[in-house]
């Protein structure tokens, strides 16, 4: 079966949702979209814009980027290959490495 983008990126937000105690009326409302529309969003069933997406992290406290990162490591897991793994540098910056 074909993992589909949108549901590891709503598995994604509901988990960081739950994680952090938190409904989806007031996630919706925090990012100012309808409770139906973040509910489909978290199901998979609808796909999110990027200002969407920057929306519903704000209201998260998330780093975009983290979110996209969690979301390519489950979608390498599901397609069998090695997660990435994040490595520092000395100036800072991060680089992403295959474990492979």
């Amino acid at each position: 079966m074909t993992t589909l983008l949108r549901r590891e990126l709503g598995d994604v937000l509901r988990e960081r949702r739950r994680a952090q105690g938190r409904t989806l009326r007031e996630v919706s409302a925090t990012a100012s979209v309808s409770l139906g529309y973040l509910s489909e969003v978290e199901r998979g069933e609808k796909e999110a814009s990027s200002e969407l997406l920057a929306s519903i992290c704000g209201a998260l406290s998330l780093p975009l980027s983290q979110v996209l990162i969690d979301v390519s490591s489950r979608m390498a897991e599901s397609e069998g290959l090695a997660p990435t793994v994040a490595l520092p540098v000395p100036s800072g910056d991060v680089v992403s490495a295959s474990a492979a």
